[in-house]
């Protein structure tokens, strides 16, 4: 990986992580405030997230990508999340009962209950997952316009 890619990879992963924050913070409010299962809040806060991470990227990330409009570009990022989106639910459904089941036998002294490491444990892990998907489709498909 040339400098210029590895900034760019740097770039992503910190809007990334940004992204990363709206998507736990909206996921905590809606499934603790509101009572939402795992599944729905956090389908909601990935596009909250999504939203975010597209203007990060298009603005920064890949400031020099604007040879495609802007909806274009917007539909082609879209696609890609739907994609990791398919890839988020199964790891959110299938992952979190076996963690919240690990929480309560491991006996983890914390404020939070085995019910809450789950969720964001699971969360945590379906991010890291699918934003690997992300950046190497969005690079090379999305943003393909750039040297």
């Amino acid at each position: 990986m040339n400098n210029k890619e590895r900034e760019r990879f740097l770039k992503f992963a910190a809007v990334g992580a940004f992204g990363s924050l709206i998507d736990f913070g909206v996921m905590n409010l809606l499934t603790r405030v509101f009572a939402m299962r795992l599944v729905f809040a956090g389908s909601i806060s990935f596009i909250c997230a999504v939203s975010n991470n597209f203007m990060g990227n298009r603005y920064w990330t890949y400031p020099e990508s604007r040879s495609r409009h802007i909806l274009q570009q917007l539909g082609m990022f879209v696609a890609v999340n739907a994609a990791g989106i398919a890839l988020r639910i199964p790891i959110l459904h299938f992952v979190e009962p076996p963690l919240e089941g690990f929480f309560k036998n491991a006996g983890v002294l914390t404020s939070f209950t085995p019910e809450t490491l789950a969720k964001n444990a699971t969360l945590f892990l379906a991010i890291g997952i699918v934003m690997l998907w992300n950046y190497f489709v969005n690079r090379y498909w999305t943003y393909n316009d750039v040297e």
